[in-house]
């Protein structure tokens, strides 16, 4: 099961103690996350978090680049709905790709925690069959 973390700036207190709360359902999941969302997450939880670029220099599109790959299940983006984002195109791109390949995107606290709490209870199995049965592209 593969994660990805990103956060606005006004959202990374919210991301960590997201993390904190549910340290158990993610420490065995292999977890990703833009650069300086995951070093907030590292540095207060015991989690190892394969760390990409800042989301402004493109760690957004590395972290896109996954789910382009089919390789991302679940992202949880805690977005900054008030402040306006100056890699706002790269941002509408990951959500579209999460959208094109199925991923399930929490763009919110309470999201984040419905889709959590599938993980926790083993409600994600759906995503493996759904690879089974996907027909390749040409």
């Amino acid at each position: 099961m593969n994660i990805a973390f990103i956060a606005h700036d006004r959202k990374k207190e919210d991301i960590v103690n997201l993390a904190i709360a549910y340290e158990h359902v993610f420490k065995d999941k292999k977890l990703y996350s833009t650069g300086t969302t995951g070093a907030r997450i590292m540095e207060s939880t015991n989690l190892k978090i394969h760390r990409f670029l800042s989301g402004p220099l493109g760690g957004d599109q590395q972290i896109g680049s996954l789910i382009a790959q089919n390789e991302m299940d679940l992202v949880i983006f805690l977005r900054d709905p008030l402040m306006a984002q100056p890699h706002e195109p790269d941002i509408t791109a990951l959500l579209r790709l999460c959208d094109v390949h199925g991923v399930p995107v929490a763009t919110n606290m309470a999201t984040a925690e419905i889709l959590i709490r599938a993980l926790d209870r083993g409600d994600f199995a759906w995503r493996e069959l759904v690879e089974q049965n996907k027909p390749g592209l040409a």
